[in-house]
């Protein structure tokens, strides 16, 4: 086992042999495994995703909370991620796969039968009321999709031929206006190829013209969220 991943809430991701397998693991009140799981096998129907293994509590030594760690374990999908050394180093490459891997995703997944919300209101409940009111109303739905619920550079998957082959980390996965995952990714693509804007080459890969007012609103929120959850920003 090679730790491959880390994230800021202190969760690990562990390629197990040659990348077959990998295991996720997170303190437990900070982990939502059990919701991915869900996630993932309602996707899997539809799209590339990680097929589930299992997932599961493991107590501490202790036998107290604080000791409690989750894990997740899922089939590997072929190909890097988008944020592999290999794809740095040819960012419109991976502009490209992760645009139209995304415009991909959002067609294939059905509205009508998703059981999960990433609504723009249900998020809104989950913040204080101050936090509610600074954001103001959400713009008019441009397009209902399911969406990935955190479409950033590193949980698209990119083939040896520079397409888009698959997606992980779904545990927002939900019904919301396709802008909710459109402003984070082009937010992404600014912390993972930086140098230059890619907005115009990602939102051309998936097809669809610029919306300002949107792309603030969603990217606004994801703060909101973010900043509520730890106290830090992204």
């Amino acid at each position: 086992m090679r730790a491959v991943w880390a994230n800021e809430g202190g969760g690990v991701t562990f390629r197990v042999g040659d990348g077959v397998e990998f295991i996720k693991v997170a303190k437990a009140d900070t982990a939502r495994f059990t919701d991915e799981a869900r996630r993932l096998r309602w996707a899997a129907r539809y799209a590339t995703v990680p097929r589930v293994l299992g997932c599961g509590l493991d107590r501490g030594l202790d036998h107290t909370p604080d000791g409690d760690w989750a894990w997740l374990r899922t089939v590997g999908l072929p190909g890097l991620s988008a944020v592999h050394p290999r794809w740095l180093a040819s960012p419109e490459v991976a502009v490209r796969a992760i645009g139209g891997g995304l415009r991909t995703l959002h067609d294939q997944l059905p509205v009508r039968s998703c059981p999960f919300d990433w609504s723009a209101a249900s998020r809104l409940s989950m913040l204080a009321p101050a936090r509610r009111a600074r954001l103001g109303e959400p713009p008019p739905v441009d397009q209902l999709v399911v969406c990935h619920g955190d479409a950033c550079s590193p949980n698209t998957v990119i083939d040896d031929d520079g397409r888009c082959c698959g997606h992980v980390d779904f545990d927002s996965l939900g019904v919301a206006d396709r802008w909710a995952d459109l402003a984070v990714a082009t937010l992404s693509l600014r912390w993972n190829y930086p140098g230059r804007v890619w907005d115009a080459e990602f939102l051309a890969a998936y097809g669809v013209e610029p919306d300002p007012l949107r792309i603030d609103y969603y990217r606004r929120l994801w703060q909101a969220e973010d900043d509520a959850s730890d106290g830090t920003s992204r």
